[in-house]
């Protein structure tokens, strides 16, 4: 049976919490919508979800409808944002995804310039820390050889959480001096100048 009722008298009974007008306009309104939507999305279960939101937000918002206002352009107003919404969504886990794809190709086909490179930073490393007082050396190597917090350090030591994030300053300081800034960015060393 279809309500004969107008879409003003629907929206003053929504705005009040009455959920058979509710449905009237939903029926009313619910294959337009996703036919409208279908248009832009092209994917069937998308446009079901959209009309799903969109109505959800009408509900949710339904202290805020005016009777007066045309409801039919404001539906169709957010129907149609929600669907830019869900395509940019779409369009960046598209983008997320391809990233991910060529990180796990990097990944899955190491090349020996890489290994290379990282063997003569790697010693480049040593050397450094050779150049560190004894107890920065020892603060360098807790910390980022052995996973030791600032704290644990600093008990493990007997000396305060201060000294012991000075020194770590200092020493970041001292190998970022002498390490090419674009190696540390690439990933290669990141871990280690990460404070």
């Amino acid at each position: 049976m279809k309500n004969s009722k107008s879409n003003k008298e629907l929206i003053i009974q929504i705005k009040n919490g009455d959920r058979v007008a509710f449905y009237n306009i939903y029926e009313r309104y619910c294959k337009r919508l996703y036919g409208f939507v279908l248009r832009y999305i092209k994917v069937e279960a998308d446009a079901e979800e959209i009309v799903q939101e969109v109505f959800v937000k009408i509900w949710q918002a339904r202290n805020k409808l005016d009777a007066y206002s045309s409801f039919e352009s404001f539906l169709f107003t957010i129907a149609y944002n929600t669907t830019i919404d869900l395509l940019r969504k779409r369009v960046n886990e598209r983008k997320y995804l391809e990233n991910l794809v060529a990180l796990q190709q990097i990944q899955e086909a190491p090349d020996i310039l890489d290994e290379l490179q990282f063997k003569e930073l790697d010693n480049k490393l040593k050397q450094l820390l050779e150049e560190l007082t004894p107890r920065q050396k020892e603060i360098f190597q807790l910390s980022r050889e052995q996973g030791f917090s600032h704290e644990e350090i600093a008990v493990k030591l007997g000396i305060s959480v201060n000294t012991v994030k000075k020194h770590m300053a200092n020493t970041l300081s001292f190998l970022k001096s002498h390490f090419d800034y674009g190696l540390i960015i690439s990933g290669l060393f990141a871990d280690l100048f990460l404070s």
